[in-house]
């Protein structure tokens, strides 16, 4: 396979691994309308370990499972536990384009933690890209003019926490086993769910155990369809294939809620995926950057009901492309 067909084959997995995802999404908004996030990430949870599971018995390594750094463990966990809460309730509530676009600010996040948690250094190029970013979610949420509700904090606090995970596992990722970094954010997410769930609780029926099942199974094949893509084609041409959710959020949105992209949403959002992209181009440069925060990410916000790909992609024992 030539290069040029390593690329197209690369980002069309990609492309159909978010679109996936898209559609994962779309069922926890449906689910959102009835139920509390609470409920819906704790069976959602539960019910992904057993695929988990799958993925693990086929591992014969001799390790167990008391982390090597603690304290960054656990606040990965928490930050997980927070961003799953916090982003499932922002879909529930919000827009879908409009959730999309807030958490489209991930990379401008991670770029800014990167440097005092990996100690990278953040020239003009990515300084200005950061700046123009965060304008563009300022774009999105038009303080002062438009009603902030809770589900904009929700969903700028899950971007902020996400972020925050991403790049702890960047620090801690070469020194942590593979199975402390799948298994804690899940595991802390059930105990916490399910600790919450009593007060929260709303009787299901069979169909929306089924749905959260799906969330389960759609996440999983998502995230092994964006393993798929960066075993094929390199991380500067999969990455960008994420931003491609926003055309899933105004088909899906028009569809089936009855939304609308605004003026403003789309401009924001436009002005944020420009400025994710061009982090994300300056990172592939290797003299740009050493630690590649954003482009180790992978894929989307931790929530931790399933393993972030870069972990899965690990646990498998799938290097990372430089080129």
């Amino acid at each position: 396979m030539t290069p040029s067909q390593s690329n197209l084959k690369g980002a069309a997995l990609s492309l159909a691994a978010f679109g996936i995802y898209a559609t994962h999404d779309v069922v926890v908004k449906y689910l959102g309308g009835t139920f509390s996030a609470v409920q819906i990430i704790f069976f959602s949870g539960l019910l992904s370990f057993p695929l988990l599971s799958v993925m693990l018995m086929g591992d014969r390594r001799d390790e167990n499972l008391v982390p090597r750094h603690p304290w960054w463990s656990l606040l990965r966990a928490l930050s997980a536990v927070i961003s799953g809460v916090l982003a499932f309730y922002a879909f529930s509530t919000l827009p879908l384009a409009q959730c999309y676009a807030i958490f489209f600010s991930m990379p401008l996040l991670i770029t800014i933690m990167a440097i005092p948690m990996l100690g990278e250094k953040v020239g003009l190029h990515r300084g200005a890209a950061v700046l123009v970013g965060l304008a563009g979610v300022l774009v999105v949420l038009r303080p002062g003019e438009a009603d902030l509700e809770l589900g904009h904090l929700a969903a700028l606090a899950a971007a902020v926490t996400a972020a925050l995970g991403s790049v702890i596992v960047r620090k801690i990722g070469k020194d942590e086993r593979s199975a402390v970094l799948m298994l804690y954010p899940m595991l802390g997410n059930v105990l916490a769910m399910g600790a919450a769930l009593p007060f929260v609780y709303q009787p299901m029926q069979i169909t929306d155990l089924g749905l959260m099942g799906i969330i389960a199974l759609f996440s999983f094949l998502a995230g092994l369809l964006v393993i798929k893509a960066y075993r094929t084609a390199p991380a500067i041409i999969v990455a960008p294939m994420q931003y491609s959710q926003i055309l899933w959020a105004a088909l899906f949105g028009s569809l089936l809620f009855d939304e609308s992209i605004d003026r403003f949403t789309a401009i924001g959002s436009a002005i944020i995926i420009a400025s994710g992209i061009y982090i994300v181009l300056r990172e592939g440069t290797p003299s740009v950057s050493g630690n590649r925060p954003v482009l180790s990410t992978r894929s989307r916000p931790e929530t931790g009901t399933m393993p972030r790909v870069s972990v899965m992609m690990r646990r498998m024992g799938i290097p990372e492309r430089q080129d």
